[in-house]
């Protein structure tokens, strides 16, 4: 592509609403323009990254057995009332009725559809295994869309669904997928770590995220220092610090006038926060839930939920609830004679002795409150893991990093197929549920996330794989007749071999081209000069070295070397 034909135009100016790198840094270098919030168009030279994205997320998919295919992103309700999410999956999903009241969403994700679609084509046992997947725009009402296409309204995603007839089947189905996974962020250049997860609204029995290591991460991802565990910190599972035993005391109400926090509380009883529990309250559908943990830990809003079961909303519960189920105001709360529907206590409060909570009444606390002798409630693991702590696989401590997800998969297990009826008939003549598996990447998100890692003060640095073009020939001045036709001839001929040039004709200076070319993150830059009446060119790799000035007829050869570099190939 020539530029004096290209539709493009570069930023100098960081845009005021852009947070991070690849938000930046898309937009400087016109790869995205913003429509609305949340919502982007593609430019072409964004979309040329895009494509070149799917196409490995395509060619591995392929290679892994599955088969393309494309939904309409256009979805009737009945299929989400089979399933049960039509209700379920809340305010992120768009909704519309058409000209006849009926309802629709435009999809946010596509379990029913596949599911539909297997259950109407597979018949037998003998068809199976079978892996379907798509590349195709996604929709979700994302409450606060920011961090540009990292969470946005309208993403590109590519989204799998295996149908086995067993368990052992559904494990070779989520191997393959993992291993597809592991080789499509590899050729990406991203360096993309496997993670325990969970599963969230897509329902099933086992996930893994694939995170991103990054600053602006939106998750907390754990990694034991010492062995392979990784999990995501709401996936991660707490070892409870044994508190010493202690002989029970009595229990004693004490007046804390103007007391609130564990701060407060641990100043006024001169102790630490693990001797303190603290009860918080929540609004959970339609129940009032209580949450007991330690007074120096956080509450696991993914794990209590997971504990409830099948829950649509989960929020912190206003003034008028608490004061309903304690008595008192905010602050006060704790589990002797609280009035809730359930009351949790995390493994680590029921193994305490002696420990300080609310005491259900403004002003005052509980002293020496122990579990099981002065309140009940169902025990498990509900806080979050914290730095330093133990790894539940070997022992060794803990780290937590940043992280942001750019792959998911998911053992389903009969979760979609038996509530929506998709059976197929079985070696013995009988009808069994589909087992599942489900597998998305981000396909945007993907695109964002190598820039978050591949950048630097003057731009991006994509990798060949992906980059939208693999040269940038820069003619020096373009008045020089000899530059201008020298450039053509290399351009032409480096095309002629398959390598992707953007030839720089416009008529600008040559520091300009050097910063758009160095913003756009073209792997490689050959600037045509003066010297090119010697047969002279200057080289310049982006992701760093030195310029060299080499012969017209080196310069395949040094594209060539660096394709072989990142494992690409060439002709």
């Amino acid at each position: 592509m020539k530029m004096s034909n290209m539709l493009v135009s570069t930023l100098r100016e960081v845009p005021a609403e852009a947070e991070i790198a690849s938000h930046k840094l898309m937009l400087r270098s016109g790869m995205m323009r913003k429509m609305a919030a949340g919502i982007y168009n593609y430019m072409p030279l964004g979309l040329k990254v895009l494509k070149n994205i799917e196409d490995i997320v395509r060619e591995e998919m392929n290679n892994a057995g599955a088969q393309e295919f494309l939904a309409s992103a256009l979805i009737p309700s009945e299929l989400w009332k089979e399933s049960g999410r039509w209700e379920a999956y809340g305010a992120e999903m768009f909704r519309v009725k058409d000209r006849n009241e009926r309802d629709f969403c435009l999809g946010p994700t596509h379990e029913e559809v596949f599911t539909d679609i297997a259950r109407n084509e597979i018949k037998s046992y003998k068809q199976l295994p079978v892996n379907l997947y798509q590349i195709q725009t996604k929709y979700r009402d994302e409450r606060r869309p920011r961090f540009g296409i990292m969470r946005s309204r309208e993403f590109v995603m590519k989204d799998a669904y295996s149908f086995d007839k067993d368990q052992l089947g559904l494990d070779l189905s989520y191997d393959k997928m993992h291993e597809a996974y592991v080789k499509i962020f590899n050729r990406c250049g991203l360096d993309a770590k496997c993670v325990e997860a969970d599963s969230g609204a897509i329902g099933g029995s086992n996930s893994a995220e694939f995170m991103v290591k990054s600053e602006v991460g939106e998750d907390d991802v754990v990694f034991c220092t010492s062995c392979n565990y990784a999990a995501n910190i709401e996936k991660a599972i707490a070892t409870p610090e044994l508190a010493e035993k202690e002989e029970l005391r009595d229990l004693n109400k004490v007046e804390t006038p103007n007391i609130k926090t564990i701060e407060d509380l641990k100043n006024f009883f001169n102790c630490s926060n693990k001797k303190m529990a603290k009860t918080l309250i929540y609004r959970v559908d339609n129940k009032v839930v209580a949450v007991m943990v330690r007074g120096d830990r956080e509450v696991n809003e993914t794990k209590v939920a997971n504990a409830l079961g099948e829950v649509i909303e989960l929020e912190m519960a206003n003034e008028e609830i608490v004061k309903n189920a304690t008595g008192a105001i905010t602050g006060f709360a704790g589990p002797i004679g609280i009035k809730v529907d359930e009351l949790l206590v995390d493994e680590e409060v029921a193994n305490m002795f002696n420990f300080i909570v609310g005491a259900n009444e403004t002003g005052y606390h509980m002293k020496n409150v122990n579990f099981k002798r002065d309140f009940q409630g169902k025990v498990g693991d509900y806080r979050n893991i914290t730095i330093g702590e133990k790894c539940p696989c070997c022992g060794c401590e803990i780290t937590i990093a940043r992280g942001t997800e750019v792959g998911h998969i998911f053992k389903l297990g009969t979760k979609y197929s038996e509530a929506m009826n998709a059976t197929f008939i079985d070696e013995d003549g009988k009808s069994k549920p589909f087992v599942m598996g489900c597998y998305g990447i981000g396909v945007t998100r993907t695109m964002a996330s190598i820039i978050e890692q591949h950048n630097d003060e003057n731009g991006i640095i994509w990798p060949l794989s992906v980059a939208p073009y693999h040269v940038s020939i820069i003619v020096a001045n373009i008045k020089d007749e000899k530059q201008v036709k020298s450039a053509e001839e290399i351009y032409t001929n480096l095309r002629s071999k398959g390598i992707d040039v953007l030839l720089d004709d416009r008529n600008e200076r040559a520091g300009v081209k050097f910063k758009d070319a160095e913003l756009m993150g073209i792997p490689m830059r050959i600037t045509v000069g003066k010297k090119i009446g010697e047969n002279q060119v200057e080289f310049k790799l982006r992701k760093g070295g030195d310029m060299e000035v080499i012969n017209t007829d080196e310069i395949f050869t040094k594209i060539k070397k660096e394709f072989l570099n990142e494992g690409l190939k060439v002709q």
